[in-house]
């Protein structure tokens, strides 16, 4: 698998490319903002052929460029229903202070085709099978997603459910701590120690490393930390 990864915008989300190998179809996650560039010069240097856009949650710097990268390509972007609402209003999920860094003002649209994601479902795309995990917690619509290699590999697209050290933040509107626990519990926990993490923000780990070291799934099963003991990452 041919995995492409950079960080975008003023808040640094990870922009993700799958495809099966060099020359062929593959998947986008998360374009954030001042994604565009980037991803050409991906998709040029590696001669791959975009199918659709897989979008983790509805936070802007996740998806500010999903109408120009779908629309300029002719591909859908596929979206929890849950958040589909912020790619219309991207303010919507957003905090007060995120609100005013950007000017108060932040112009989206929906890209001409949006599909829905839903948990569980296997999705054959790019020649690539990529299992949705819903796991709400940092927004209502949060996913995650999952995929392999026929000789072993795991990998996992965690969005801001998972971070190294940390998850994401649950302060923020359709935020919801208990649900993200929960999300964790469920859909965290329950992957192979080998699995690797590729992140909403900051460098890639693995669940084994996570399950040894970071605090919030330390402690899950006793008292559960503060939203805000560690450091968030994004909005």
């Amino acid at each position: 698998m041919l995995v492409i990864g950079f960080p975008t915008g003023a808040l640094q989300a990870n922009c993700f490319v799958l495809a099966a190998g060099e020359g062929e179809p593959c998947v986008i996650i998360d374009p954030g903002q001042d994604a565009v560039e980037p991803i050409e010069q991906a998709l040029r240097k590696h001669r791959l052929a975009p199918v659709a856009v897989l979008l983790t949650h509805g936070h802007f710097d996740h998806t500010f460029s999903v109408t120009p990268v779908c629309d300029g390509n002719d591909i859908p972007a596929y979206i929890h229903p849950d958040d589909v609402e912020m790619l219309s209003d991207p303010l919507k999920g957003v905090s007060r202070e995120s609100a005013v860094f950007f000017g108060g003002n932040l112009e989206m649209r929906e890209p001409n085709e949006v599909r829905e994601l839903k948990d569980g479902t296997d999705l054959d795309l790019a020649g690539l099978k990529i299992t949705v995990d819903h796991t709400p917690g940092h927004t209502g619509g949060s996913v995650m997603f999952r995929s392999g290699v026929q000789e072993g590999g795991r990998l996992v697209i965690s969005g801001d459910t998972l971070f190294a050290g940390s998850i994401g933040r649950t302060d923020l509107p359709g935020g919801d701590h208990s649900r993200m626990l929960s999300s964790l519990q469920s859909k965290v926990l329950t992957l192979p120690d080998d699995t690797v993490v590729l992140p909403g923000h900051g460098p890639t780990t693995t669940i084994g490393r996570e399950r040894a070291t970071n605090p919030y799934l330390l402690q899950l099963q006793d008292a559960v930390p503060d939203a805000q003991a560690a450091p968030h990452r994004g909005l």
